[in-house]
């Protein structure tokens, strides 16, 4: 069991032995009741990361799960029950966030294509705030709100400048789709502000994702600050809100360390005594909305061992799920050298690695590599391999419809309960 498997084990599966064991089902139970592959879901684990976020932020903060990461129902009604708002980025997400039971004014929606028919839908519905990409979305908004007789609560989403950026997936300080450049804010805010079908109630700031480096985010917090006093003051009132944007990492390779909440903590508890200080954020919410941070870590990609094969001197083992599944854990989301996800021979977990082997998934391309020269125990068909970090850009970022394989099951766990998530949930 290689270093990250085990502190991840140890962290959020204590019970396991030399099986892994679930809330309190042992892996190879699911596997027999629900057949391979699928993904499990803990809700301890959820308790957990949410409980650590929230025990971070001041008060001033309130939490916006981003959906993308995972829109299952179970998972969304989870955070929904915790007192979350939810992150959206198309008409589809508002329509399985409302299905969920979330209100529509708990609804925030980012995305640089948001379309004439999304915007009627979400805005007919009731969306608490639409953040704007570009000065053409401004003129679509504008103008569904006139065909509706309704004005829209906006906020604008910036792309800053090139000191603020960072993170694995920088977002910010280039060209880019996303938000309007900060060189142009002023130009924007013209344009905003002479439209009445427009409310400005905020600004939205997003520079990069998944940074594991709390004195990153700490510096971006405060750029956004820096925005927001400004833009307050174009306005002459405060905003209502300021959204910082997600990109809380987790860590998935060898060389990578946990954020540090403590410090991020220390850092907000500054930020937000600089706020309470000055009359421009009198009333202003703070916003961060976090996916992966809160639901990776609750998943495990579960996937039985099929074949064992030698070819030209190494050894492959074959398994039933592969990058249609799991197009991150394959390297075909965003890597630019293949790296393995923390993965695991899930019920030899105590047993010494004894070689290196390549385990790849049953599609007909040589992209289908779940993992290269893994060190394991010594493995047989049947044995169960799980991949961790999971819960998050797994299911809801892969060709799950790929050469016609079955999807997944989706199992939702609390304890010794375990329950399907119904297909049609999924879907609605």
């Amino acid at each position: 069991m290689n270093n990250l498997v085990a502190a991840l084990t140890k962290k959020y599966f204590p019970e396991s032995t030399q099986t892994l064991v679930i809330g309190a089902i042992p892996v190879h139970a699911l596997a027999e009741i629900y057949g391979t592959p699928f993904y499990a879901y803990d809700r301890g684990v959820l308790d957990k990361k949410f409980t650590e976020l929230r025990d971070a932020l001041p008060p001033r903060f309130s939490i916006h799960y981003s959906i993308k990461a995972n829109p299952g129902s179970s998972i969304v009604r989870y955070f929904l029950g915790r007192g979350c708002g939810l992150e959206i980025a198309s008409g589809g997400e508002f329509a399985r966030a409302v299905a969920a039971g979330c209100a529509p004014k708990r609804i925030l929606f980012a995305g640089p294509a948001k379309t004439e028919e999304e915007l009627t839908f979400v805005l007919a519905n009731g969306i608490g705030e639409i953040h704007m990409e570009s000065l053409g979305e401004a003129d679509r908004i504008a103008k569904v709100c006139r065909r509706l007789h309704l004005r829209a609560r906006v906020g604008i989403r910036v792309n800053p400048v090139g000191d603020a950026e960072g993170g694995a997936m920088r977002m910010g300080g280039r060209a880019i789709q996303f938000g309007v450049d900060e060189e142009t804010l002023d130009e924007v805010l013209d344009n905003v502000l002479a439209k009445p079908e427009l409310d400005l109630c905020g600004i939205h700031l997003f520079t990069g994702t998944q940074i594991l480096d709390a004195e990153v985010l700490l510096r971006q917090y405060d750029h956004g600050l820096q925005l927001a006093r400004r833009v307050s003051l174009r306005v002459g009132s405060p905003l209502g809100t300021l959204d910082f944007g997600g990109g809380l990492g987790i860590p998935y390779f060898a060389h990578e360390t946990e954020l540090d909440l403590a410090v991020l903590r220390r850092g907000l508890e500054i930020l937000c005594e600089q706020a309470d200080e000055d009359n421009t954020f009198a009333g202003t919410q703070f916003i961060v909305e976090p996916g992966r941070f809160l639901a990776a870590e609750a998943g495990v990609y579960v996937t039985r061992v099929i074949d064992i094969k030698i070819s030209r001197g190494k050894k492959f083992l074959i398994v039933d799920g592969g990058m249609n599944h799991h197009l991150a854990a394959s390297g075909n989301l965003g890597q630019t050298i293949k790296r393995n996800y923390p993965i695991g021979v899930l019920t030899k977990l105590g047993s010494a690695p004894q070689e290196p082997v390549e385990i790849v998934g049953p599609l007909c391309t040589p992209l289908d590599t779940m993992g290269r020269s893994v060190k394991v125990p010594r493995v047989e068909i049947g044995d169960l391999i799980g991949i961790f970090q999971s819960g998050a850009y797994a299911y809801s970022a892969s060709p799950i419809g790929f050469l016609s394989r079955p999807a997944p099951a989706e199992i939702w766990i609390e304890g010794p309960k375990h329950s399907s998530v119904p297909r049609n949930e999924r879907d609605c």
